[in-house]
């Protein structure tokens, strides 16, 4: 094993994208983040990524992001590896939010492809053969293609595994032609980690030989995806059916409030309002739910029995 990856051990199981709590444009709601760390943590979860999309990492200073991660990785304190997006149209900001994540304690970074200039495969793989000989932690490509413009192919991924620190990929892409060739990729490699990110394919995924998950929903539920992914290690598709039928409900109801691009992120972070675990102030250009629609969400964590 590679002296990057020996410091986290092949990555399994439930790795929730945290919510980032603000009280507004440039504050950090320190105590909604200790109670969401907590919250997150006692549903037994395998990990933490700080800074992806669902913590709306491009919007937010990089003074801003310094301070979550040291929080952060202070607070969880060794308990799960923490993970730190450090994805940025700046290849030396990239660089330097990997340096502040390694410096207080990290566990891995994490790095879709460059926004808005869209770069070609050859030009990814380039890209990425300069970065990781910079990182002293190890690195999981982020594949977001409705984001980011552009997709890590197979045999990029394929490619770059080969690089001393790149350790594993989440799939944020919903395609699962394209998860499935991964997975044959790599069917005979064992250190090498395939997480999903949409929620919704977390059964199938499982069942079918993925790796784990990264669920934005597990900030809010974090025992119903961990109980999900433990049925579907044990086989268990009964357990897993009626935990899929869950999360299931939760993407129909919460992340489904108003015809927002938005809605999911809005709904989640207004959940975990409703639930007095953290603020739910959004970052700029999005605002909170106004009134009716927490209205919405208040029946949706109702009939989830999570409000009482």
């Amino acid at each position: 094993m590679n002296n990057k990856s020996e410091k986290l051990q092949p990555l399994r199981g439930i790795i929730p994208p945290m919510v980032t709590p603000l009280v507004d444009r440039d504050t950090l709601d320190i105590e909604g983040l200790e109670r969401l760390i907590e919250h997150i943590l006692s549903g037994g979860v395998h990990g933490l990524f700080i800074l992806g999309t669902t913590g709306e990492a491009p919007s937010l200073s990089y003074k801003f992001r310094y301070e979550l991660i040291e929080r952060t990785v202070k607070q969880v304190a060794g308990r799960v590896p923490v993970l730190v997006g450090i994805t940025d149209t700046s290849f030396v900001e990239s660089i330097n939010i990997a340096r502040r994540a390694e410096d207080v304690g990290a566990d891995a970074v994490v790095l879709a492809g460059p926004y808005y200039f869209p770069a070609g495969q050859a030009e990814l793989i380039e890209y990425i053969q300069h970065l990781e000989p910079e990182l002293g932690l190890p690195l999981f490509l982020y594949n977001m293609p409705g984001l980011t413009k552009v997709s890590f192919e197979p045999e990029t991924v394929k490619e770059l595994a080969s690089l001393d620190g790149v350790v594993g990929l989440k799939d944020s892409s919903a395609n699962m032609i394209y998860f499935h060739q991964l997975q044959h990729l790599f069917r005979d490699d064992e250190k090498f980690s395939l997480l999903i990110g949409p929620e919704e394919l977390l059964g199938e995924t499982l069942l079918l030989g993925g790796h784990g998950g990264v669920c934005g929903g597990a900030n809010l539920y974090p025992e119903l995806y961990v109980n999900l992914y433990q049925a579907a290690c044990e086989r268990d598709l009964d357990k897993v059916g009626k935990f899929h039928s869950l999360v299931m409900q939760i993407s129909t109801t919460i992340y489904s409030v108003g015809k927002y691009k938005s809605s999911y992120l809005k709904g989640l972070k207004c959940a975990l309002s409703v639930l007095g675990i953290c603020n739910d102030f959004m970052a700029e250009p999005f605002h909170r739910f106004r009134e009716p629609e927490r209205e919405k969400i208040r029946e949706a964590l109702t009939q989830l029995g999570l409000l009482k």
